[in-house]
Order: C-alpha cells, then sequence, then structure tokens
C-alpha cells in the first residue's frame, strides 16, 4: 500500500513551507518516526518524520514551496525491509565465474603493457646536440628578479609588454608596472548564487517593513556592570550547584526589563489598525544564534520568575534553538525583545524592532572603560545599551525613562531586583 505523506500545519496562520532539505534519497527504504526532510516556514524551520515504514518515492524537489496538506512523497509499505540473505549456489557459481573472467582480463592486459614497453626500451633516442638548444628565455617571459618582483606585486606576466632583448621583461619593467583598475589579481574570483531560505526571506521582508511601517528611534545609555560582576563572582558557583544553571547576565537584564515595563506600560504595547493594545503579562522573546540563524523565542509570563526560573528557561529555550528542535508556537507572541550583539563583540548598535512589538533592547559587549566617580576616574566594566521603539506610541520621555530604569536595576541590582535579600532572591 502506498501512503501518502502530506505536509502538516505547522502552526496557526502559515498555509506554506518550502522544502529545505530531503534527508534521503528517492528510493530509500524508511524506518517510521525517522527525519526524511527540513521544511521551512516563514517563522521557523522544522523536521518532517516518516509517518510509517517502507520505500520512499519523492513528489517533490528541494527548494519547492508546497502547500501545506499537500502529498510530497509516497511510501511503500508494503516493501520489504532490504536486507541480506544467504546466497544460493547459483549466485555464488556466477560471482565466482565472474571474478575469474575478470582476472584473466588483468593478466592478459598486464602482458600487452609488458610488451610495449619493451619494443619502446629498445627504440633509439633521439640525441640533442648544441645546435639544437633553445633560448633560455622566450618573447614575455620574465627574468628572475623580475618574476620576483611581479609575484609580489600580484601581476601576471602576459599583462606586461617586456623592453628586453627578444621582448624579455626585464627587471625595470617589472618595478614600472602598474596594475589597470580592471585587471584582476592572481585570487579566486569564483562566486556562488544560492536561493534564501523561505525563512531567510521572511525575515528580510519585515524587516524592511519595519524600517518602512514604523516610525522606529532609538537611545542610548551605559551601563556599569561592577554590582553584577560582584554579584556572581560571589554566586555563581553556588547558584550553578543548587539550580545545574549559571547565573549568566540576561536574567538580570531581564528581569531588569520586567521592571522597567512596570513602570513604563506604554513599552509593554504594540499598534493595532487604530488602536494601541496594551498587555499585563511580559512575555520576553530572547534572540538566540541557531545553526538556521536567529531564533527569537519567547519566554512566558516574566513577572512570576526569578533568576533562576529565567536561566532555567533561556537554557531550555536555547538548546531546543541548537538542536533544531523549537517550535513556532515558542516563537510567537512576544511584548517585548531582548538582544545581545555583544556576545559577537558588538561595542555599539542600533537594534530593529521585533514587530508587531514596539520595543527592543540591545545589549552589547561590555570593556573595562575610564569613568568619574565620585569626581575622580576609575576603571569600570562598562557596557552600551540601546532602546529601539516606534515612535508613533512611546515618546521620547517614555522612551528614555524606560532605559534609565533599566541601567538603575543593573546598577543596583541588590536593592532593585532582589529586594535587599540576596540568598532569597537567588533561592540559595
Amino acid at each position: 500500500m502506498a501512503l501518502e505523506m502530506k505536509v502538516p500545519s505547522p502552526g496557526e496562520s502559515i498555509t506554506e513551507v518550502e522544502i529545505a532539505q530531503w534527508l534521503v534519497s528517492d528510493g530509500d527504504y524508511v524506518e517510521k518516526d525517522q527525519a526524511i526532510a527540513e521544511v521551512d516556514s516563514d517563522k521557523a524551520t522544522l523536521e518532517l518524520p516518516a509517518e510509517a515504514s517502507g520505500i520512499i518515492t519523492l513528489k517533490a524537489e528541494e527548494g519547492d514551496a508546497v502547500a501545506v496538506g499537500q502529498v510530497v512523497c509516497l511510501i511503500d509499505t508494503d516493501a520489504p525491509k532490504p536486507g541480506g540473505g544467504e546466497k544460493d549456489s547459483k549466485e555464488v557459481a556466477k560471482e565466482e565465474k565472474e571474478a575469474t573472467s575478470a582476472k584473466e582480463e588483468e593478466l592478459e592486459s598486464s602482458d600487452k603493457n609488458k610488451e610495449k614497453a619493451e619494443a619502446k626500451t629498445e627504440a633509439p633516442s633521439k640525441s640533442t646536440t648544441p645546435s639544437q638548444k633553445q633560448d633560455t628565455y622566450a618573447t614575455g617571459t620574465p627574468s628572475p628578479a623580475a618574476k620576483k618582483i611581479l609575484d609580489e606585486k600580484g601581476m601576471d606576466a602576459n599583462s606586461l609588454e617586456g623592453s628586453g632583448r627578444d621582448g624579455r621583461i626585464t627587471k625595470e619593467d617589472a618595478v614600472n608596472a602598474r596594475p589597470s583598475m580592471g585587471t584582476p589579481g592572481k585570487g579566486k574570483r569564483g562566486e556562488e548564487r544560492k536561493k534564501m531560505s523561505m525563512l531567510r526571506r521572511k525575515v528580510a521582508e519585515r524587516l524592511v517593513s519595519v524600517k518602512n511601517d514604523t516610525a522606529m528611534l532609538t537611545t542610548f545609555n551605559e551601563v556599569d556592570m561592577s554590582a553584577i560582576f560582584s554579584l556572581r563572582k560571589q554566586y555563581k558557583d553556588e547558584f550553578k550547584d543548587r539550580h545545574g544553571v549559571s547565573l549568566g547576565f540576561m536574567s538580570f537584564f531581564t528581569l531588569a526589563v520586567v521592571r522597567a515595563l512596570d513602570l513604563y506600560p506604554g513599552v509593554n504595547s504594540m499598534i493595532d489598525g487604530d488602536f494601541q493594545v496594551k498587555y499585563d503579562y511580559k512575555d520576553i522573546s530572547i534572540a538566540v544564534s541557531g545553526p538556521k540563524g536567529l531564533m527569537v523565542p519567547v519566554l512566558r509570563n516574566v513577572e512570576n520568575m526569578s533568576f533562576r526560573g529565567v536561566e532555567a528557561e533561556i537554557k531550555r529555550l536555547a538548546l531546543k534553538v541548537r538542536d533544531g528542535e523549537i517550535t513556532v508556537d515558542e516563537m510567537t507572541g512576544g511584548t517585548f525583545t531582548i538582544t545581545n550583539g555583544g556576545v559577537f563583540g558588538s561595542m555599539l548598535s542600533t537594534p530593529i524592532i521585533n514587530p508587531p512589538q514596539s520595543g527592543i533592547l540591545g545589549m552589547h559587549n561590555i570593556v573595562d572603560r575610564p569613568v568619574a566617580v565620585d569626581g575622580h576616574v576609575e576603571i569600570r566594566p562598562i557596557m552600551y545599551v540601546a532602546l529601539s521603539y516606534d515612535h508613533r506610541i512611546i515618546d521620547g520621555k517614555e522612551s528614555v525613562g524606560f532605559l534609565v530604569a533599566v541601567k538603575e536595576a543593573l546598577e543596583n541590582p541588590e536593592e532593585l531586583l532582589m529586594d535587599n535579600d540576596v540568598k532569597r532572591a537567588l533561592e540559595l
């Protein structure tokens, strides 16, 4: 029986996917639940498992856009699983006969080659007389000194006309040679043309849409990370031993954002036509780099989470992104986004809003910088932070106040994020 495998719906509102890669070949035997393809939607890359065991027949090519519910392959469930049984006497005799014939052909070919070699040895060789000696340098050939100079310049001798005897390229010719603007060097000049995945094309479309359809503006500030460094140094080992996750920077930033959203609820909103929709919950999207590019899984109801809860949930979602197991539902519905370009070395950037949200916080690398503290200069670990926001519903006062609130919480986490009880906040 031939089982028709149709494209399942990867999530609400998704009507089409793209075959990113077949993980099996036409005619292969597949096992039930074996991953047979990777499909791209406009939100994520997902694996397509085989619904039964049997011989597979592919009905779509890599790169094809297929509708949800469309048949992409057939599985012959009646086909036997290929395996090695004992060969009967006829098959064995046939194989032995073929092997003997091949050996005889090999010996015959060897004898012929030996005869040709002996005939070649007996043929008289032609002697070279002094009068037959060729010129050392042909026309256009550079001298050793000229060749060295041209190699250093990355120039081809064929692009020059020599001024020496018989057109020979001299050292002076090489010294005076100048490559033309249109002359390619000796390096590789190949190119690769590859169609972008549906996910990448959708990301590009959304980014352009944000720039065109929102009044995006970015405000900046700097954060002295000394207090967080001190807390992490003192408690990170005990925290990891107790909870099995690291005490990172993301929990501090995420909880600082939750506090700032409480103070400035307009940032935790979005536009829906002529309406501004505000949320009384905080679903924070965290940008995570994975094999397929940047994914943005969502932490739900972060206002109810502790430091341990935030770190554990970020780790869980990051592992799912890394392993390609993140679902569309887990990346849908955030109300605010945090992205950390600092892990890649970024000093400063203007992050682009993640629509339909209205705000995104950008973290950057931490660098020891000289700062003025109580009238004298000290070296402190400083991070620049950026808030990009939709100016249509968030005004300047609100956006600046929000970022200042984040800065205050990060510079005084013990009081503003831990209620002056560090051990209780870290559940130690």
